[in-house]
């Protein structure tokens, strides 16, 4: 069996494993020597198993006191996404486009459900949060964390982790490429005004304001973005 082939094979049998005995992130993972022993293959297929699998996130290696279940985050999603809009939009290509046009269409498709049914207690986080969004344009910036918390918060109510996760995942990819190009351009009085537009609407329950005001405040990272394309 070819090494790359083995190494595969033995990160599906520790994934199995994991599966078999149900494990969850943080729960111990059997030593080296024994997962030696249960896959009946070499130390070394082993550790390069357990090394692709930690860059996955899907063990976590920690010297001296074992292996175990790692956090199975989308962190190498992100990477891999951010990574690979950068090379692209440096090949001349609309990616940073493509990774906005992502966001706006998943994040317009879900805001008028989420206007119909919004949680009292979730709506005053976003209130919250557009109100320091207030304070911080007056100081000259909207904090990348407050936007973040935002967007995470206004999704919450639909109970679906993994679509946060998702959603997180491309917000946090467009940051990244944008922090890597050096776009620094934000009109933060528009930023926050945009995001009051759209917890307005939430609170008259109006989805198709809520909808509208979601694509106009994607208009203006749009707008943004030809800075650096």
């Amino acid at each position: 069996m070819a090494r790359g082939t083995m190494s595969e094979d033995v990160q599906a049998q520790i994934k199995r494993l994991i599966l078999r005995r149900k494990l969850v992130p943080g729960d111990p993972l059997p030593t080296e020597a024994e997962l030696v022993e249960l896959l009946d293959v070499s130390r070394n297929s082993v550790r390069e198993a357990l090394k692709a699998l930690q860059a996955m996130r899907i063990v976590e290696i920690r010297h001296g006191f074992g292996t175990y279940v790692g956090s199975l985050t989308l962190d190498p999603f992100v990477e891999g996404v951010a990574f690979r809009a950068a090379v692209r939009h440096h090949q001349g290509e609309a990616s940073l486009y493509e990774l906005m046009e992502v966001r706006e269409a998943l994040e317009a498709g879900l805001v008028g459900a989420v206007a119909r049914s919004l949680p009292a207690e979730d709506l005053t986080v976003l209130r919250d949060l557009v109100d320091r969004m207030e304070k911080e344009a007056a100081a000259g910036r909207v904090e990348s964390g407050t936007d973040r918390a935002f967007h995470l918060a206004l999704y919450r109510s639909l109970g679906n982790h993994l679509l946060s996760e998702v959603l997180d995942a491309f917000w946090d990819a467009l940051r990244r490429v944008r922090k890597d190009l050096d776009d620094s351009s934000q009109d933060p009085e528009v930023t926050w005004r945009q995001h009051a537009e759209i917890v307005t609407a939430l609170e008259t329950g109006d989805g198709d304001r809520a909808v509208e005001a979601m694509h106009r405040h994607f208009d203006g990272i749009r707008e943004r973005l030809k800075g650096v394309v």
